[in-house]
Order: C-alpha cells, then structure tokens, then sequence
C-alpha cells in the first residue's frame, strides 16, 4: 500500500493534468477518425437509454459470471447434463461475446429503428481497422511461443541456477530477461517465481517485495516479441 498508492496518484490524475498541460492537443479529437467514424450529434429520442446501453455493454460479463457461479455451486468443472452444457456454453468467453454482438445489433440497432443495410455497414466499417491489427497480435503471439518452445526460458533460468544474489534482485533480474527474451509477462512471471523459489526457503527476505519485484520485472520493455506491443503501434501510428 504504501507504493501502490503513491503510483496510482502520480501515474493517475496527476500526471493526466501534467500531461493535458503539456500536450493539449492529445485531449482533443481534431477532424475525423476512420476507427470512430463520422463526427455526429445525436438527439436524445435518437440514443437508447442508460439502462440498455449498460446492459448490452456488460452483457459478455454477465454471461460469464453466470458460468462461473454456475461451476462454483455446482463443483462440476465439466457440464453433466443439457442445462449445464448450455450455460458453459453460452459463458466461454468467443460465444458471450458472440451474443453479445448480436443483442447489440437488436438493441443499438433494429430497436432505434435503423435499417439493416446501416447495420451492416457500421458491423463491417467497424471490422476493418482491426482486421490488420488482430493478424499483427496473432503474428507476435506466435513468434513468441516459438521462442518459448525454443527453450530460451529454460536457458536463461539454467544461467541464474546457484547464484548468491540478493533474492529480490535476482527476481527483478530474472523476470525482466525472460520478458525482454519471450515477450510474454505471464510466462516471465511464472518461471521466475519457480527460479527464485527456493532461495526463498532459506532466507528471510520479505515475500511481498519479492512479488512486486517479479511484477515490475515481467513489464518491463515490451518490444517487437511482445503481441501488445504490435496492438498499440497499430492504434497510435
């Protein structure tokens, strides 16, 4: 807590009014972005109202959840009979969305009486800015696992075997290699938590800081291996 709320402050609303000083021009949106469409006001009796619009907006997770209880009361990982079935169905995350789509064409769309050719034109306008973008993270995504079933991560763990260094350090160390090397924050994180482990076990160094070192480790650089790092050059550039 007591660096997690100073972050959150300085990373937070001070430095958005720092930022909005500095680069004013950010916080306007000048002329028209093909990813939002057309600038246009829209009178109220023309926008569904705020009940609908938060309900189609959560609806994917509202799905999901219900799955997820769903499992919890039941204990059943997998369905045992037709209601189950349908209900984990319906709460893997491509069919709520799935859904979710489609409510909103009922409800954003038929709803506000709009005919089915707008529809489709903003469902395929919609589709083209991130049609390149998806290809682009699906291209990292796999250069990273390559470099995974490689075995880098596992030669870069055998380098740090046997070390005296400072545990937290080490973690930081460790953690931010295997990023910088696979590209994959979740994959950095897990193996430097089975590296450091056991150095654990024999010292009395705080659990906690060894944590948040792994954590900051695993983020750090993200560059061309890394599926996020293609998602925002797509979007900003």
């Amino acid at each position: 807590m007591i660096i997690a709320i100073p972050v959150t402050l300085i990373a937070g609303p001070i430095f958005n009014k720092v930022a909005q000083k500095m680069i004013p021009s950010a916080y306007t949106r000048e002329g028209d972005i093909s990813a939002l469409g057309a600038q246009k006001e829209f009178k109220d009796q023309e926008m569904p109202g705020f009940g609908m619009s938060l309900l189609t907006a959560t609806l994917p997770v509202i799905l999901m959840l219900v799955s997820t209880i769903t499992q919890l009361v039941t204990g059943h990982d997998k369905p045992t009979n037709l209601i189950e079935s349908i209900i984990y169905m319906i709460g893997t995350a491509g069919t709520a969305m799935l859904i979710a789509v489609l409510f909103a064409i009922v409800t954003m769309g038929l709803m506000r009486k709009r005919k089915m050719n707008y529809i489709m034109e903003s469902v395929t306008n919609a589709i083209y800015p991130i049609g390149m973008m998806l290809l682009i993270i699906g291209g990292g995504g796999t250069f990273k696992q390559v470099l995974i079933d490689g075995g880098v991560g596992n030669t870069i763990a055998k380098m740090f075997e046997g070390t005296e260094m400072s545990p937290i350090l080490l973690a930081w160390i460790v953690a931010a290699v295997l990023r910088i090397a696979l590209g994959s924050a979740t994959v950095a994180a897990i193996s430097t938590t089975g590296i450091v482990l056991p150095l654990l076990q024999s010292s009395d160094v705080n659990v906690a800081l060894v944590v948040l070192a792994i954590g900051a480790g695993s983020v750090i650089l993200s560059h061309v291996n890394d599926a996020g790092f293609w998602m925002f050059k797509d979007i900003l550039v």
